[in-house]
């Protein structure tokens, strides 16, 4: 099997709708050995910050010199980003190798799995291939069904921000999206949360209590931030440890407070981790496109946030570094998310906008958004009563007619366009 005929079979394998369940996911990983039983877990789940939390999360434990498995959702660039050991994607040799095992398991099966449960069953199987020590698994949706769920309890399970997202399949409510999302509590584990509403965090209370685990709730008043530009945050942790962070955002430093929480409590469990090796981990972190910096000349900010919550959190880093606003907006949207509330938020930054259509059968069309944008005066920018807005064909064209000016760039709207945009910024300005 060759790479784009393993990718080609695991994508083949997806769905119109979500079904609920975890016996296909349990029922595979049997075929192939259960190798998610040789493993330990931080798993992480909540609907904002879940990449970012990962991403320190994983980049302390391996400079503490534990061997790390990672297993973000989704990938930006490349499909072997979902499966990381050390922070490396699986080879392709090794991914070829173990989807022929998994087809072989999946293609028996009466009840055929979807392409997220042979996904994970795959990464199980390599992680437990090479050895890792923890490996920080990310929910995919919501928490209680998702296939990750097949865990047995993990070392600590971690809550970050719970807000809107996925109501179709979640629940309308924050109760209800917030009862899935805690679905990965399991006795015998940690709980670390991040502070919200009373009506998230009663749920999570009830769950901890039921299942007998220790609850957790990060301190933002733990975390300061002692100075920040547009390459890092220099923050101080609970008064007395100096920390530098290369991922730019201010909600960044809440999820600061939110990993080291969960990074006391693998101390408190035997995990080796340094104040040296906390320091060091965060300094190293890499995670594209949030509030990515890809260049100054001109400014050039990538975001794959699709939701409210994603831009509230952009606009509070934008009123720091651009108060005055006068940004061109690179956007592109999915139909199905709540654009509206999106656009009312960032759009008081923009000078003109550049639309675009995202790579999902889920996509605003671009012409359609630049339409909204241009002719509702109610999402114009405090300077005038309406906003330029053109669509372009591909993600490239608007690269090109963003980066041709002078103002500040700000790409945002969707990860399925986020790849597309890292990729045609380094072909156009020949940097990496």
């Amino acid at each position: 099997m060759k790479l784009n005929e393993a990718i080609e079979y695991i994508n083949s394998k997806t769905w119109s709708q979500w079904r609920l369940g975890l016996g296909r996911t349990f029922e595979l990983l049997r075929k192939v050995g259960d190798p998610q039983k040789e493993l330990r877990f931080v798993h992480v789940a909540g609907t904002n910050g879940k990449g970012s939390t990962c991403a320190m999360l994983e980049s302390i434990l391996r400079a503490s010199g534990y061997k790390t498995g990672m297993y973000p959702s989704p990938f930006i660039e490349e499909f072997t980003e979902r499966i990381q050991v050390n922070g490396v994607p699986i080879t392709d040799d090794a991914l070829c190798e173990l989807t022929e095992i998994v087809k072989e398991a999946a293609d028996s099966m009466d009840d055929h799995p979807s392409q997220f449960e042979i996904i994970t069953t795959i990464g199980m199987l390599y992680f437990a291939r090479m050895k890792c020590d923890l490996v920080v698994l990310e929910v995919g949706l919501g928490g209680t069904y998702d296939s990750t769920n097949v865990i047995e309890s993990p070392d600590v399970c971690v809550i970050t921000n719970i807000g809107f997202d996925h109501t179709e399949y979640l629940g309308r409510t924050l109760a209800e999206i917030t009862s899935s999302k805690a679905g990965i509590i399991k006795p015998g584990a940690d709980v670390v949360a991040y502070p919200n509403v009373p009506e998230v965090m009663n749920v999570i209370k009830s769950v901890c209590d039921e299942k007998g685990c220790r609850l957790t709730v990060a301190d933002f008043e733990d975390i300061s931030i002692l100075g920040a530009d547009l390459t890092a945050q220099h923050l101080r942790w609970r008064g007395k440890m100096d920390l530098d962070l290369p991922l730019v955002g201010e909600y960044q430093a809440r999820n600061v407070a939110v990993v080291l929480t969960a990074i006391d409590a693998l101390i408190e469990r035997g995990w080796n981790i340094t104040e040296d090796s906390i320091r060091s981990g965060l300094a190293a972190v890499k995670w594209p496109a949030r509030f990515e910096v890809m260049g100054t000349d001109p400014v050039f900010i990538l975001d794959g946030g699709h939701n409210l919550q994603c831009a509230e959190a952009v606009a509070e880093s934008l009123r720091k570094f651009f108060p005055d606003g006068g940004l061109t907006l690179l956007i592109g949207m999915l139909a199905d998310k709540d654009y509206m509330s999106v656009l009312h938020t960032l759009l008081p930054f923009a000078a003109k906008c550049c639309c675009v259509t995202p790579d999902s059968d889920r996509a605003l069309p671009a012409a359609e958004l630049a339409r909204i944008v241009s002719t509702d005066v109610s999402l114009g920018t405090v300077l005038s009563d309406t906003l330029p807005a053109a669509a372009f064909d591909s993600v490239e064209e608007a690269v090109r007619e963003c980066i041709s000016g002078t103002a500040p760039v700000l790409a945002f709207g969707s990860l399925y366009m986020a790849g597309e945009v890292r990729k045609a910024y380094r072909k156009l300005t020949g940097r990496n």
